[in-house]
């Protein structure tokens, strides 16, 4: 991955996601009459004033990891009209939560974009369960059982997400005929359609189950797995009588109810069906499971059109919210470890965005930079309404006491506390960013997300 990829994705990402939520701040503050004296993108010292507009001087200065929107008298004792500690409670309030609200914004509109342009979507292959009378499937000679793979050298796949339609059959042709290959009793059988339109017809004719939906990306080595000859890409289809699906019986829990004991692990590889018996362990080595595989979801890309994707960009932005906000909970109940909730720092961050920009380059594909910056953007969000000093959550805690005392507590102290707060922020994030560097940080294998 190239050095200057990284920097130069860096600072473009990170100056959109900081222009959008100081652009909130700025907005909102001028519509209740507070003053802006400058807007900055990145840290002083300034070394281009662009123009004054407003009353606002706009520039560029030197740090590039950031920006602001500085408000006349936001750190002092100043009163005067025009000031942020002279506007109404509800003045202050809207204009600090505005910047976190434009990020939730953003991480939507990214998190659609990430849809739209062509995302790994869940799928799975489909097995009939029930035909039903006098339908296309019936006169096909489909029977429950049946795993349907592919039609002629189109995979035949369903999606697994409930909540969005994608990934349905792959027709080429309505009128040409085809070939259905689906596997029967353990063994390959090709059945003639007439044209490729009837395929598109038997998923509403049939009742299915979705199944090989787990895919083995990574083996330990002398682990249980590679010693009885699982390799990498083997999709599973069951442990002993187990069926596997990630959302339904996943593979972890099956293979959990036999540890200690020989099992039949049915895999489909390149086409062909292999069955081993594997022995799962019981106090596997730290950081191995009791296979020591590594799997994933298998994935198709797909699109969705515009409204679903910004429905889809909704849904997931406050997932991700919800899920960041459950973390606490997570790690006091004890089912994450303070290892897997590690705090990244600019240079991890960098790290990443460079690899997602990297993979888009390679790829050709959007979505590893549209969902990395959807991310990020929500996670600067939820960061900067944490209720610490110098953060936008900190000077709303400070307007809530001010609520509940009746009174304002003195803005020399407020903006005192502040100024430590924001100290004692940076030495925190010259503590991460060494152990970021310690460390070598976080990486996302986006080929592998993508299945290329």
């Amino acid at each position: 991955m190239s050095i200057l990829i990284t920097l130069v994705s860096f600072v473009i990402v990170l100056g959109v996601l900081v222009f959008i939520h100081e652009l909130g701040h700025y907005w909102v503050a001028k519509r209740n009459g507070i003053v802006v004296e400058e807007f900055g993108m990145g840290y002083p010292p300034r070394i281009l004033k662009l123009f004054t507009y407003d009353g606002t001087i706009f520039s560029i200065n030197l740090i590039p990891f950031g920006g602001f929107a500085r408000m006349k008298g936001e750190d002092g004792a100043d009163m005067s009209p025009g000031s942020f500690n002279a506007a109404s409670r509800w003045a202050r309030a809207s204009t600090l939560v505005a910047g976190p609200l434009m990020n939730v914004l953003l991480a939507i509109v990214l998190f659609g974009a990430s849809f739209m342009a062509g995302f790994p979507a869940a799928v799975a292959h489909p097995q009939v369960t029930a035909v039903a009378p006098d339908s296309p499937a019936m006169q096909l000679g489909l029977q429950p059982g049946d795993i349907l793979l592919r039609a002629d050298e189109r995979l035949t796949l369903v999606s697994t997400d409930p909540t969005a339609r994608y990934a349905a059959w792959d027709v080429e042709d309505a009128n040409a005929a085809t070939t259905l290959s689906l596997s029967r009793d353990g063994k390959l059988v090709q059945v003639a359609v007439a044209t490729q339109s009837l395929i598109t017809q038997l998923l509403q004719t049939v009742d299915y189950v979705p199944v090989l939906d787990t895919k083995i990306i990574g083996i330990a080595p002398d682990s249980p797995a590679e010693l009885q000859g699982i390799v990498k890409d083997d999709i599973v289809y069951s442990v002993g009588d187990t069926i596997i699906a990630f959302d339904g019986n996943p593979l972890n829990i099956a293979v959990q109810q036999n540890l200690g004991r020989e099992v039949p692990v049915t895999l489909l590889r390149n086409g062909e069906w292999v069955t081993l018996n594997v022995t799962p362990r019981a106090n596997p080595p730290e950081g191995e499971g009791a296979l020591g595989i590594q799997i994933t979801s298998t994935t198709n890309l797909a699109t969705l059109p515009f409204l679903e994707s910004m429905w889809q960009g909704v849904t997931a932005t406050f997932q991700y919210i919800a899920l960041v906000l459950q973390l606490p909970f997570l790690l006091f109940s004890g089912y994450l470890s303070p290892a897997d909730a590690q705090l990244s720092g600019p240079v991890d961050i960098a790290n990443m965005i460079g690899g997602a920009a990297q993979a888009t380059i390679d790829t050709g594909l959007w979505f590893p930079i549209w969902r990395l910056s959807a991310i990020l953007s929500a996670a600067l969000a939820i960061t900067n309404l944490l209720p610490l000093p110098a953060l936008d959550g900190g000077r709303l805690l400070f307007i809530l006491i001010e609520t509940l005392r009746g009174r304002r507590i003195n803005p020399e102290r407020e903006g005192f506390v502040h100024m430590v707060g924001f100290m004692l922020l940076l030495g925190l994030m010259v503590y991460i960013t060494v152990q970021d560097i310690r460390t070598g940080g976080t990486s996302i294998d986006w080929r592998a997300l993508l299945g290329q």
